[in-house]
């Protein structure tokens, strides 16, 4: 399975899921963010690309649909609700974050 994990700026919290899941399950996984001054930016490629898309919040969604409407039509779409309070691989931020995703893949303890 692929999935995307998409934040603001692609430097914390999708980065963070990306390096913690990707080891899961063989799990295909990759971060995008969807402002300008983002690490990488969300392309249409990348929502081509991905079978699940985790947001971390509403706005990152609303960006989404903004941009890529026609797109996410067939797309399996999740909102994380993960405010940007925490930093590149803080444990409370790994822990939410597995659980939040838990109710949506397998993930192991």
């Amino acid at each position: 399975m692929k999935i995307l994990f998409i934040c603001s700026r692609n430097k914390w919290r999708s980065l963070t899921a990306e390096k913690i899941f990707h080891r899961f399950n063989n799990y295909d996984v990759r971060s995008v963010g969807t402002e300008d001054g983002a690490r990488i930016k969300v392309t249409s490629g990348h929502i081509g690309w991905a079978d699940l898309i985790f947001v971390m919040e509403k706005k990152h969604l609303i960006r989404l649909q903004d941009k890529f409407g026609p797109m996410l039509s067939n797309k399996k779409i999740r909102t994380l609700d993960i405010p940007d309070d925490y930093g590149f691989m803080d444990e409370e931020l790994i822990e939410i974050l597995k659980s939040r995703v838990s109710e949506h893949i397998d993930v192991p303890d």
